[in-house]
């Protein structure tokens, strides 16, 4: 409806169920490469670039990202791929808009997969009561500043860029699969495109468009994956995450993993995921 083209990878037949995958910032569809590979046998998985990322459309206003566009958007793909369900999978900012999906339009996610980022109640709560969290979070509100940010992130080449995926401090951790020099290319050549950071920087500039939330409750079976190591969010929130999923809750710690746990540890998530679509989930509570 919003008439935006939206660019995805697809792997796996037609007509298998849908696995939808939603990547976070600063990423693209590619974030999901080894998800791809993984579960094309039993699903169509689609790896979608979200509203103003890499090939996708990127509407120039700011209050074109606000959150209820973003899961409006999700619907919309859904219809538009020929699907009226899905298993919805999403990482960092991806996992924000993944919990509003779930949370607006229950009947449409069959079962729900976050990665690093805790139900949006438990974060604008926590943050509220934790100003240690609060630091970890300061980039929301640089990212208000017109302009700066972006430019923050194309100085020497990049260094903002790729220093967050490699650094010690928050880059992928010791024990994870290192991004190759190809993989740190792929990153840089999508957002040194002109223009290219302000769409996905403008998500942010809209965080706080329907934050608190009316509704909270996620009623579909809920598997949380969480890296330790997470430079970014603290983990004391996956935790308490489980007072608001209302039916079996999966919550799975990994203690030397880093925020970009898909990428850092894919062996591990994908077969945790697995275990989890496999889950006969008559149980309500773990």
């Amino acid at each position: 409806d919003s008439g935006l083209r939206f660019h995805y990878v697809a792997a796996g037949e037609r007509g298998k169920p849908l696995m939808l995958l939603l990547h976070g910032f600063p990423e693209f569809w590619y974030s999901w490469r080894h998800q791809l590979r993984e579960f094309k046998s039993e699903y169509r998985v689609v790896a979608l670039d979200l509203r103003g990322y890499g090939e996708t459309d990127a509407p120039s206003h700011k209050e074109n990202y606000k959150l209820d566009c973003l899961i409006t958007d999700i619907k919309d793909i859904l219809e538009s791929l020929g699907y009226n369900k899905c298993v919805l999978i999403g990482h960092d900012w991806g996992g924000m808009i993944a919990w509003l999906v779930a949370i607006c339009y229950p009947e449409m996610v069959t079962k729900l997969i976050v990665v690093n980022f805790p139900h949006p109640s438990v974060f604008t709560e926590y943050i509220l009561r934790h100003p240690s969290q609060l630091i970890k979070s300061g980039y929301y509100f640089f990212f208000q500043m017109p302009w700066f940010p972006e430019f923050m992130f194309t100085v020497n080449d990049f260094k903002v860029l790729k220093n967050l995926f490699t650094s010690q401090a928050t880059g992928i951790g010791r024990k994870g699969c290192r991004l190759t020099a190809e993989d740190i290319e792929a990153y840089l050549y999508v957002f040194s495109q002109p223009g290219a950071l302000t769409g996905p920087i403008n998500h942010y500039r809209n965080i706080f468009s329907c934050l608190p939330l009316q509704h909270h409750e996620v009623v579909m079976p809920t598997l949380l994956l969480w890296g330790e190591r997470d430079a970014f969010m603290e983990v004391e929130m996956a935790e308490i995450t489980r007072i608001y999923v209302k039916n079996h809750f999966r919550l799975t710690i990994l203690s030397e993993a880093s925020h970009w746990l898909q990428q850092d540890q894919p062996d591990i998530v994908n077969k945790l995921i697995w275990t989890f679509l496999k889950e006969e989930t008559t149980r309500k509570r773990e």
